[in-house]
């Protein structure tokens, strides 16, 4: 694995930024957008799957996250702008390197979570330099809902400031999350039905962490903008895209979030797009227990595209 920095659009920060690579030639490269309070590290299994296969893969730790934060008080804070469009401009200085690195080859991105809702807007301005895009973990929520969280997000901050951490907004966005698997005792549950899996989250420092209200404007405002008409009639018709989901996912609302996003896309033209729900698995499917069905899933999709 190599790991690299380059500057980020802040101005000021340098992102971090990680490449498994395969032992052989190149066939194809995978850009992978993390989630909220994760990074890019967590992924390595993943990687070297892909990379067994002749696929090089890349991903950046945001703003806040990972080893980007020099200090556990940046932990959940982007940019002094809360601009969901610095984020996006961090991840297209890595596909620009990455794609330029591996020129002539496939180039697919992967977007989980928080990811999938900025890969979602990333599409709409540039899919058509990509081969095609696997959505994980999404979902939708209307306008009105997005309006008032953002509301109540400015109110907090306001009185607070940015760089508070709101028990409040906390609970508002997620405080349904774990009530379906509440019995199990731990607020993280409903991440992976793989119990391991939960316990290594708990125990990892750079995982979990509750955001700031600098972080939720980012969020709130890249979910208001994926959600939008205006930027699923933006993505290119004939772009290739596989949605993958956990029939147990709360943030995809058990399944009906991701079936309207993906009808969504389908309405609008993109007509080169598939769902895969599975049965028994929650938010992160690629450390749930239905993990090797998902891992042969997305290959097969990059196979598939890339010919």
């Amino acid at each position: 694995m190599e790991e690299f920095y380059y500057p980020s659009a802040d101005g000021k920060s340098e992102i971090h930024a990680v490449l498994w690579l395969p032992d052989g030639e190149v066939s194809g490269v995978l850009q992978i957008i993390h989630g909220m309070s994760e990074y890019a590290e967590r992924y390595s299994r993943f990687a070297g799957y892909m990379n067994s296969r002749g696929i090089a893969v890349c991903a950046e730790d945001h703003l806040g996250h990972g080893k980007t934060a020099k200090r556990p008080e940046e932990l959940g804070k982007f940019d002094d702008k809360r601009d969901y469009k610095t984020v996006l401009s961090d991840i297209r200085h890595l596909h620009a390197y990455a794609g330029g690195r591996f020129a002539g080859s496939p180039y697919f991105m992967l977007g989980h979570s928080m990811g999938s809702f900025l890969l979602r807007n990333y599409l709409a301005e540039y899919g058509k330099e990509i081969s095609g895009a696997i959505i994980m973990g999404t979902g939708y929520m209307g306008a009105p809902v997005l309006n008032a969280a953002l509301f109540l997000t400015r109110l907090n901050a306001l009185f607070f400031g940015w760089e508070n951490r709101s028990k409040f907004i906390k609970k508002l966005a997620f405080g349904s999350y774990n009530k379906k698997f509440k019995q199990e005792k731990n607020a993280f549950s409903w991440l992976s039905a793989d119990k391991e899996n939960v316990k290594a989250y708990n125990a990892d420092g750079l995982c979990g962490f509750d955001f700031t209200d600098n972080g939720y404007k980012v969020l709130f405002s890249a979910i208001k903008s994926a959600c939008s008409q205006k930027t699923v009639s933006a993505v290119p018709k004939s772009l290739p895209v596989l949605f993958v989901s956990g029939r147990d996912d709360p943030v995809g609302n058990y399944g009906k979030g991701v079936l309207k996003t993906f009808k969504k896309f389908k309405a609008a033209g993109v007509n080169n797009a598939r769902c895969i729900l599975y049965e028994g698995c929650r938010h992160e499917i690629l450390n749930d227990v239905c993990r090797e069905r998902v891992y042969g899933d997305i290959l097969s999709f990059v196979l598939d595209k890339k010919i």
